[in-house]
């Protein structure tokens, strides 16, 4: 399933029932597993580790080099596809900076046309990237995230589990899981509708709702408030719990619910 005009390394790994489509490349030192799908004209570079059952779409580029002046091309590193994930058309994945690691997309994503995907990125299970959607460095994203059209992530920053982010927000802060977050930096309340769809108990997601409010009810302090509602015994649920946890970690500071007037 190999078509007569791709370029493929003979030091690729290609696995069972895989297609690769016309004038597509393949490097050396590529994995593909069973069943994926390369379309015309998309290029796996040296370093892209390809699960089952992915497709990657036209133009599309995985393992290119990181957008770093200082990198050492000589370097080994890494860009790693989750099974049955999908790429479409033109969205690119840098490989790590750093030897031996790798930016990792998890299984069951779907990066949607010109997206993008920067070095050393973390993302999790089932994340959904809308077109022109860009994840700068050292990005990590939790399990079913959720991107709007031309979102923008700043390096460094922390999405957590179960967040959507408006179309067209600009990011420089970490987003605390199970939130809604647009414009730069506004948090919105509770992604309600997000917790829904996940099968989480109402009871589960009254004791957030309570959670969020109490914690963002004070003025300063969230990382110091959030550890004591964590031990305090009254925010025990699963979901609190990864909730306030979150803020125990990062370097950035959080997002804070947007002022509303009147």
């Amino acid at each position: 399933m190999i078509h007569s005009t791709a370029i493929v390394s003979s030091e690729a790994e290609i696995g069972e029932d895989v297609e690769i489509g016309p004038y597509a490349i393949v490097e050396g030192d590529v994995e593909v597993g069973d069943g994926s799908k390369v379309a015309a004209h998309a290029a796996l570079k040296s370093g892209a580790r390809i699960g089952k059952s992915v497709t990657v779409d036209s133009f599309s580029v995985v393992g290119g080099l990181p957008q770093d002046s200082n990198f050492d091309p000589k370097i080994r590193s890494f860009a790693r596809v989750g099974d049955r994930s999908v790429i479409r058309e033109g969205a690119t994945i840098n490989r790590a900076t750093r030897e031996g690691e790798s930016t990792v997309l998890g299984a069951d994503c779907m990066m949607m046309s010109v997206t993008h995907l920067g070095h050393d990125c973390e993302v999790g299970d089932r994340v959904i990237m809308a077109n022109c959607t860009v994840l700068a460095g050292f990005v990590t994203v939790g399990d079913g995230a959720f991107f709007g059209g031309l979102a923008g992530i700043h390096q460094f920053c922390r999405i957590g589990q179960g967040v959507m982010v408006g179309g067209d927000a600009a990011i420089t802060l970490d987003i605390p899981p199970f939130t809604m977050v647009a414009e730069r930096n506004h948090i919105y309340g509770l992604n309600l509708v997000g917790l829904k769809r996940s099968g989480h108990a109402s009871a589960d997601v009254k004791a957030l709702k309570g959670c969020f409010e109490t914690l963002y009810g004070v003025k300063t302090g969230l990382r110091a408030t959030a550890a004591e509602m964590a031990g305090s015994g009254e925010y025990d649920s699963e979901l609190c719990q990864l909730f306030l946890g979150f803020f125990q970690e990062g370097k950035r500071g959080f997002a804070r619910p947007v002022k509303r007037s009147g």
